[in-house]
């Protein structure tokens, strides 16, 4: 079974309407890092997880399943935009699902030795005590756990997952999954009633080791199970007899990027690629969506609704990975693989309106629709995630959606995992800030770094992206007159005709005469060069600057973050101290373009805390140098991401080599409280600012090109400069 795609310009002109499609808006309202159910004296930094989420009748309580610690955590959401803490239960092996029922958590738990020697339990918890009350042997490695609509069963996908280090992950591995229906009496789990349904000789791949994924429960009690490697589907009746099954087919695609190579092209294809679904939920009593994920063989970055008679109702190819590509989510280290890898599917009406909800693993961002017309789902909103959204549970009798969010960065003091909740709202969407849906050729972004104002045109900017994109550097045209802001051009920087290389664009000034100047950060390790950049309008570099000896000598590789021009003079931010720096302070570097005399002056910066202090951008207006500092600390445990303020009179360099007079400067605005705005974490990287030429002030934070990411780029005006806010 193969289909082709609708067009990318269907999928672009879908894009562009986005922000205005319905009054009601989802805007996320709150997030729960995952250590915060961690008991006082346990250490915080241990890994933790928030991968598949559930909530109780009420809609008051949330369970996910924490892989690393082995636990549930539970959070009290009676008051959605301030979650508490509950507290985490141990399952004594790994959870891998876990569903409420009637005051109680049921949890699936591999207890597994290893690969070939599989077992599992399902586990209850009582809520109330949350306490264990009751265990059931499962005789296998379970997956995901359903509930019949009516809780009158549980069915349990049994995996027994294969090894992918053994023989490059190949089928088949020994022993075959299954499904197990479990029957529910008195409130409990029938462990003595448990029925084991054998799904063993149905696909054409790998049949004899099928590799149940994901299953779920329609109002007719019929059960939908995912054998994700195997590419295939099975319906299983309310009897507990196979009703149907099929493969899940192939999709042809299009415009989308297959190499992994710091570039964002999307004029590569893939023919019948196989779909691998993963999440699976019921619409009505006869059609299902599915995520293709992909996993053994395949992943056609898309969703699929089916008839349970195995017809394809409506095939999305690429066309949400286009939306996620256009609010800059793309996630270009997967281009080879899966892309966007959409993993989660969830249903549920909302004020008479049935809604889809897709997550992206990868993307980190969850595309919603209105799927009132099966054979044409219109997307509403893309609402912006955590990292890795893996599951996903709605309670439409609040409003709400919840979604667990499982990579947890704190060891290498990144992210930590959340779990985040969006509200549905008379409001505007809140996200994204900034896209290129609507241009004529879909524009690919990410990682904005430097940002200046055109010199006539309100609202009019340019940013640059930084060396994540190693092979297109590119000068983004945005207009921010608009809502969201949107990129409308996207010019390459060139050099001889071709992508510059070995550069890392991280400030950008107007030149006065149609073009650029850029300021380079070097890393000698990677034979960049710390450098100055001229480039015209057509992107071509006509110009290159090296930094003299004098400056080199003590050298690291956080160069410039930022470059202003004063007349004939380019002023650089170093973002941290080079060696003969005082400790505490950083160079504000000058280059006369007409004279090419060498300069500096020294810039105290904040006291540090647990991370390090640095600048990310300059610009003047008004006689003042407004320079942003921040540390390098995200969530809670950010301080310090401000605007500062510096007189140009102060501006006076002193030679190379000579004693760098150090000026005064004067605090203009704390960017925390618009940075937790958003109801995310605080994202560490404000690395863009501009006033532009009503004295309108823009700030946008880099995205890391969605690598180790949420992938999330703020971009908002702080209105008229000219007033302290601090």
């Amino acid at each position: 079974m193969s289909l082709r795609l609708i067009p990318l310009t269907s999928v672009l002109a879908l894009a562009t309407a986005l922000p205005a499609l319905a009054d009601q808006n989802f805007n996320r309202i709150a997030s729960f890092a995952t250590p915060l159910n961690m008991a006082p004296g346990e250490d915080l930094m241990r890994a933790s997880s928030a991968e598949i989420i559930s909530a109780s009748e009420d809609g008051m309580t949330l369970v996910y399943t924490d892989s690393p610690l082995g636990v549930i955590g539970l959070v009290d959401i009676t008051d959605p935009a301030a979650p508490k803490p509950l507290g985490n239960v141990e399952m004594g092996g790994e959870p891998t699902t876990a569903k409420i029922i009637d005051g109680h958590a049921f949890a699936a738990v591999n207890t597994s030795a290893d690969y070939v020697n599989t077992s599992g339990k399902l586990v209850a918890v009582d809520l109330a005590t949350r306490k264990i009350v009751a265990e059931c042997e499962l005789g296998g490695q379970p997956d995901s756990v359903a509930a019949a609509p009516d809780h009158s069963f549980l069915a349990i996908a049994i995996e027994n997952e294969r090894d992918e280090e053994l023989n490059d992950g190949a089928l088949p591995q020994m022993p075959a999954g299954y499904l197990v229906k479990l029957p529910m009496k008195d409130g409990m789990a029938d462990c003595a009633a448990l029925q084991k349904i054998e799904v063993t000789g149905l696909a054409e791949i790998g049949g004899e080791d099928p590799e149940p994924e994901f299953v779920d429960i329609n109002a007719a009690g019929e059960i939908v199970l995912t054998l994700q490697e195997n590419n295939h589907i099975v319906v299983v009746g309310a009897d507990g007899k196979i009703l149907n099954h099929f493969s899940a087919g192939t999709v042809d695609l299009a415009d989308i990027d297959t190499k992994s190579d710091g570039r964002l092209t999307f004029t590569g294809t893939k023919e019948a690629v196989k779909r691998e679904p993963d999440g699976v939920k019921w619409i009505d009593t006869d059609h299902f969506v599915v995520a293709n994920e992909g996993d053994y063989e395949g992943g056609s970055r898309s969703f699929t609704i089916f008839n349970k008679d195995g017809t394809v109702v409506y095939e999305s190819g690429p066309s949400l990975e286009h939306a996620i590509i256009a609010a800059g989510h793309y996630p270009e280290k997967r281009s080879k693989s899966k892309g966007t890898e959409l993993e989660s599917v969830e249903v549920a009406t909302y004020n008479g309106v049935p809604t889809l909800f897709v997550a992206s693993e990868r993307g980190s961002i969850i595309g919603a629709y209105d799927i009132t017309d099966l054979a044409n789902p219109v997307l509403k909103q893309l609402l912006p995630s955590g990292i890795s959204p893996e599951g996903m549970v709605a309670i439409p009798a609040r409003g709400l959606l919840a979604t667990a969010n499982e990579v947890d960065l704190g060891a290498d003091g990144g992210a930590r995992a959340h779990v985040m909740l969006y509200a549905q709202e008379d409001k505007p969407a809140a996200y994204p800030m900034l896209t290129s849906a609507g241009s004529e050729k879909l524009i690919g972004w990410g990682a904005m770094s430097g940002l200046v104002a055109d010199a006539e045109q309100p609202g009019i900017l340019y940013g640059v992206n930084d060396s994540f994109y190693s092979t297109m550097p590119t000068i983004y045209t945005i207009d921010a007159t608009q809502t969201p802001a949107r990129i409308t051009a996207a010019l390459p920087v060139t050099r001889d005709g071709m992508a510059a290389q070995k550069l890392d664009m991280e400030g950008i000034t107007l030149d006065g005469k149609g073009g650029f100047w850029i300021a380079s950060e070097g890393n000698s390790a990677k034979l960049v060069p710390h450098a100055l950049y001229h480039v015209n309008a057509k992107g071509e570099i006509k110009e290159e600057v090296a930094l003299p000896k004098e400056l080199l000598a003590s050298e690291t590789r956080f160069g410039f973050e930022g470059v202003a021009r004063d007349g004939d003079t380019l002023w650089m931010a170093v973002q941290r101290e080079w060696a003969d720096d005082a400790e505490g302070q950083v160079k504000l570097v000058s280059y006369n373009t007409e004279t090419q005399e060498w300069g500096a002056v020294a810039y105290p910066l904040e006291p540090k805390g647990a991370g390090w202090m640095g600048l990310s951008e300059i610009t003047f207006h008004d006689g003042q140098a407004y320079v942003v500092e921040r540390d390098n600390l995200i969530g809670d445990a950010a301080v310090v991401k401000k605007i500062f303020t510096v007189s140009m009179d102060q501006l006076k360099p002193a030679k190379l080599g000579e004693a760098l007079p150090l000026v005064s400067k004067t605090a203009f605005r704390d960017l925390l409280p618009e940075l937790r705005a958003t109801n995310g974490y605080v994202v560490d990287k404000v690395e863009g600012f501009a006033i532009d030429a009503t004295g309108t002030g823009y700030v946008v934070t880099d995205n890391d090109g969605v690598d180790d990411s949420s992938g999330e780029t703020l971009f908002w005006s702080i209105g008229p400069v000219g007033k302290a806010t601090n």
